[in-house]
């Protein structure tokens, strides 16, 4: 349970997931290799394999999988001298943890390269253990379990309690109790989970210099080096989409909004996923006035249909959120108070201290060099092969 300052339980008595492997997780990792006999006979070939992680990871196919996969990396060894690794991993969420942790416990020399080792720092806001753990499931969760008190409350008088109240919900407390809990997680996955495991973790930004070369751009010191590998594995997750119109620049995404420093009294959520409906869910627990706009006429597309209209039918029912379907904002102004005003297709106005876009995710390839080694992208993601 998250502890304050005091290593008293918080306030709201959050509790968060044992452990990152106790989360449902699918991982997709791109595998990158450029020399002979590693995972397959071909060069500069694209690979990847889809994983679901469950319980402990005690899957019988997960772990031959993974076992093959290792087994292969280490017979593969045996070139000392000729790259400083065997293996590089460039990413350390969900995916390049796992898959650097297992390959080195297989004898393989490993690298990975994370930008940050704490969250928190703009822009990246992630740190290592990836999204999952610094700005996506553990402290979605977090809000989610404060959100429900109010409703909790609520229904204590029916079962006996008398003059229960929810009192008045501080978020000042809720993110430095938060922060305390992610930095904790940190701090697991660097010095336990990598570590401990023979990993080499290096607080920096790769990027492709050559077949078997990365250029490691330092994160403390700015300073840019060159180290080489055997293989290379691209692991860098996916990043928020912001669709292109005046005022884009003023909306956050699901990275900043685990950081604001005041919480937003009126809130505008753009989406229609379930990450726009969790996030518009959670503020209206917390007290804020949510507005979710979304631009076809029922969310969750792709969905059942009943529980579609089902969740629609929970939300105009038991919560204050104003959902407007067939709804694109065009254009977001910001005022000279700092307050925001959402201008929709058909010219209406909704004011508001902060705009959330939830629209979808990209893959967060910019900056790798890709091209320069002949590695093909599609938009922003890098095509597989039968092997994934």
């Amino acid at each position: 349970r998250i502890k304050d300052r005091n290593n008293k339980r918080g306030p709201y008595g959050w509790q968060a997931p044992k452990h990152p492997n106790d989360i449902l997780t699918t991982m997709r990792i791109s595998h990158l290799l450029f020399s002979l006999g590693a995972f397959a006979p071909m060069t500069s070939t694209v690979h990847s394999f889809q994983v679901r992680l469950a319980g402990n990871l005690r899957s019988n196919a997960l772990q031959r999988q993974l076992a093959s996969v290792s087994t292969r990396l280490a017979s593969s060894l045996g070139n000392e001298g000729e790259f400083d690794y065997d293996l590089v991993v460039i990413g350390g969420g969900s995916g390049g943890v796992r898959a650097s942790r297992i390959s080195s416990s297989h004898g393989a020399k490993v690298a990975l390269l994370e930008t940050r080792l704490s969250h928190g720092m703009a822009p990246q806001y992630s740190a290592i253990g990836g999204t999952c753990v610094n700005v996506g499931c553990v402290p979605k969760k977090l809000m989610v379990f404060a959100s429900r008190y109010p409703g909790e409350i609520k229904e204590m008088e029916g079962y006996g309690w008398k003059g229960a109240t929810p009192g008045q919900f501080d978020w000042k407390t809720f993110l430095e109790n938060k922060n305390a809990e992610i930095t904790r997680l940190n701090n697991v996955y660097n010095n336990f989970v990598l570590k401990n495991a023979g990993v080499e973790v290096i607080e920096a930004t790769g990027s492709l210099s050559g077949p078997n070369s990365i250029s490691v751009h330092h994160t403390s010191t700015g300073e840019t080096s060159t180290i080489t590998a055997k293989n290379i594995l691209i692991a860098v997750g996916g990043w928020p989409f912001k669709p292109s119109i005046p005022g884009i620049e003023h909306a956050i995404t699901s990275n900043e909004i685990f950081y604001l420093e005041e919480q937003p009294k009126r809130l505008v959520v753009v989406g229609g996923g379930f990450i726009a409906l969790e996030f518009a869910s959670i503020m209206d627990g917390l007290g804020s006035d949510v507005t979710l706009m979304y631009r076809k006429d029922l969310f969750l597309r792709g969905f059942d249909m009943d529980m579609r209209e089902h969740l629609k039918e929970e939300m105009e029912n038991n919560s204050k959120i104003d959902l407007r379907f067939n709804t694109d904002p065009k254009e977001i102004v910001k005022k000279d108070d700092g307050t925001l005003v959402v201008i929709d297709q058909d010219g209406n106005e909704v004011e508001c201290d902060a705009v959330l876009y939830a629209t979808g995710r990209k893959g967060k390839i910019d900056g790798l060099n890709l091209e320069s080694v002949g590695v093909k992208t599609e938009a922003s993601f890098i095509p597989v092969d039968e092997y994934s």
